[in-house]
């Protein structure tokens, strides 16, 4: 096991890999920006050191300044966490070639499922349904024409490395599929330094239904069941459960055994998601990507399974054998995770940086909250909007949506606009307690967007 972890990340994820370490009798050096400096969590690291100025492309993304740091502190591996180097290949490969552990996937199993083209034709391999589409990227404009009309209006048109939305257009005839190949390449060279596109069948009104994996180096793959993420604003999730409230036990088993085929076909190790449309017409599921890291929401997966994904994250890093088997995993009850973020819903999300004047975190049964804020927090504009996750566990969804109802009547926040108001009015609305719901939910039924 490692003696020191060097936490590659900040704010909430970088607190909970700390948490862990901590049970495991590990020592954690932390690293921060000059925005994150006397934060409250840098001080329950063993050591931490300054890396930079607050944008991240001048600290968190500064792999030399980070390989610095561990190399300083005398660590043995380093947790990315979620977001910046998380899924850098390039990283995790710097990190081999340092003789330090990465704490997530090698870099060639990152590279073969960071580009969405090759993670399909290892799909493809492990007989996990595809969305209907091109083989590989669209080379010119009358092959994605010929495409388009051969699977049929509407296609989706998305960025081979895209991610959170960017590079993706919905075209619903020539001229739209025109224009959008153009406006999708753009971006996707901007947001990702790679043009790259190809095209799928636009399934309409999807869910977002997503597994989670662990994968030891000895050959053992395990899943942790689904989570439905259907809930999203702007293809960002703002809701998350376990178990998805509308999947018949058959279709749960099918996906979550994909998933399985899916990364063993890849040689993955380490935790991560493999994340797939359900079209609820045709009552199918189809493979769309491979998030390569632990996730935002992995404490739905844990409140329901009973398993420490961090901790598991580090043990199989360190070279272990998972400690149970996949008959051992059962999901127990009902979990719902809401993101709190600082953000405006009523004028298109936009961000809300500032000082939190007034904070209120909600507690009884039931409910856990993981964030690092607190009352005088100042969020500043640099990084993410997420402040929190409010997670809540009860023995029936129908107990989950009340504990999550009375606490987000609980909780306060002041001095920002944040998802609150909008958490509230989800969790009450009809279609939502009933499971009616897709993936353009929130836009479609619940946002009226301010000029």
């Amino acid at each position: 096991m490692f003696q020191r972890i060097l936490v590659a990340n900040r704010g909430e994820i970088a607190l909970r890999v700390i948490r862990a370490c901590k049970e495991l009798g590990i020592e954690t050096v932390a690293v921060f920006s000059e925005a994150d400096r006397g934060a409250h969590y840098l001080d329950l690291a063993d050591e931490a050191y300054c890396i930079g100025a607050p944008p991240s492309s001048e600290s968190y993304l500064m792999i030399n300044r980070i390989i610095s740091a561990a190399e300083v502190g005398n660590v043995q591996a380093i947790h990315p966490g979620y977001g910046f180097l998380s899924e850098n290949a390039h990283f995790a490969e710097v990190c081999r070639d340092c003789n330090i552990t990465f704490i997530g996937p090698t870099h060639e199993a990152m590279e073969k499922l960071g580009d969405k083209v090759s993670a399909k034709a290892i799909a493809r391999a492990a007989k996990v349904p595809l969305v209907p589409g091109s083989d590989g990227l669209v080379a010119n404009e009358s092959e994605a024409l010929a495409i388009a009309n051969r699977i049929g209006y509407p296609v989706l048109i998305k960025a081979t490395a895209g991610g959170g939305g960017k590079g993706m257009r919905v075209a619903m005839n020539d001229v739209s599929l025109q224009s959008g190949l153009k406006a999708a390449a753009v971006e996707a060279e901007k947001a990702f330094k790679n043009a790259g596109v190809y095209l799928e069948k636009y399934i309409e009104r999807p869910r977002h239904i997503e597994v989670q994996i662990i994968a030891d180096t000895h050959g053992n793959v395990c899943h942790l069941w689904e989570r439905d993420c259907s809930l999203q604003r702007r293809h960002q999730k703002l809701v998350e459960e376990s178990p998805g409230p509308t999947l018949s036990r058959d279709v749960r088993d099918d996906v979550c055994k994909a998933a399985v085929r899916l990364i063993k076909e890849a040689g993955y190790t380490n935790a991560g998601t493999v994340e797939f449309l359900f079209d609820q017409k045709e009552n199918k599921f189809y493979f769309i990507e491979v998030n390569a890291r632990i996730q935002v929401e992995h404490p739905v997966s844990e409140i329901v399974t009973g398993i420490d994904l961090i901790k598991a994250q580090i043990r199989v890093a360190a070279g272990e054998e998972l400690p149970f088997k996949q008959k051992q995993i059962v999901q127990s009850g009902s979990a719902i995770e809401a993101r709190i973020n600082a953000e405006d819903p009523a004028h298109g999300f936009r961000g809300s940086p500032g000082t939190i004047t007034k904070l209120r975190i909600p507690g009884g049964p039931g409910v856990r909250f993981d964030s690092h804020v607190y009352q005088g927090y100042t969020i500043g504009p640099h990084y993410d909007s997420m402040i929190g996750k409010l997670i809540v566990h009860k023995p029936s969804r129908e107990e989950s949506l009340a504990c999550m109802r009375r606490a987000l009547a609980e909780f306060v926040v002041e001095g920002i606009h944040t998802t609150i108001p909008l958490l509230k009015e989800i969790f009450s609305n009809a279609a939502f307690i009933q499971g009616d719901v897709d993936t353009t939910f929130i836009e479609r039924t619940l946002i009226t967007t301010k000029p």
